[in-house]
């Protein structure tokens, strides 16, 4: 199932440039530690025992919406491995993207089917982003996927430097444009059984 994703992540500079990461969607974000080190814990019999660091990752995470209630956050399927995180983050609509066009915004009670309507109608919805929101036309910079990230990875790391100095996060992070509900139950499957397959892991070291 790992191998089904591995080149969906985009990461920071090669993101799509004509789509505003502020935009109602579901997006698919992974996070590393510098050098893929486990600071996070081990896998034992197929299970993700939290070290004291990994515990700080997962309630950090958790704390996302009450940090952010202006942005109408939802936080799906995470999971904190060895040496990396992966979260499904779905941004609803609010004030700062409030009005502008989007794929619409796939969660998991969506009863999305994966047809040709679909499929044009995220082909549409791109075309819109791409001709119609560029430059200063974008939301604010601290009301997107970056802030998030940004913000989620600064508060780790101060927490997990009190137990480890030498802690320290890959300089960017992975995402992905989740476009329609089977996408969406399929990488929920691979989040939430990574502990499972992590021999087979693209991040196992």
């Amino acid at each position: 199932m790992a191998d089904k994703f591995q080149n969906k992540y985009r990461i920071s500079p090669a993101r799509l440039q004509t789509w505003n990461y502020g935009l109602a969607a579901s997006y698919f974000i992974t996070v590393c530690t510098d050098n893929r080190q486990h600071f996070f814990g081990e896998i034992v019999d197929e299970k993700m025992i939290l070290s004291t660091i990994g515990e700080i990752v997962e309630n950090e995470w958790t704390k996302t919406l009450e940090i952010r209630p202006d942005m109408n956050l939802e936080l799906d399927a995470f999971c904190v491995m060895p040496n990396h995180f992966h979260a499904i983050i779905i941004i609803g609509n609010n004030e700062f993207n409030h009005g502008r066009d989007a794929m619409h915004r796939v969660s998991p009670n969506d009863n999305t089917k994966n047809n040709e309507s679909d499929t044009q109608h995220d082909r549409d919805a791109m075309h819109r982003v791409s001709t119609t929101q560029t430059g200063n036309n974008f939301a604010p910079q601290s009301k997107n996927l970056a802030s998030i990230m940004r913000g989620f990875k600064s508060s780790v790391t101060v927490a997990a430097r009190s137990i480890n100095t030498n802690f320290k996060w890959q300089s960017r992070f992975h995402d992905h444009i989740i476009r329609n509900n089977i996408e969406f139950q399929r990488i929920r499957k691979y989040i939430i059984e990574n502990p499972q397959n992590w021999m087979k892991d693209k991040f196992y070291t």
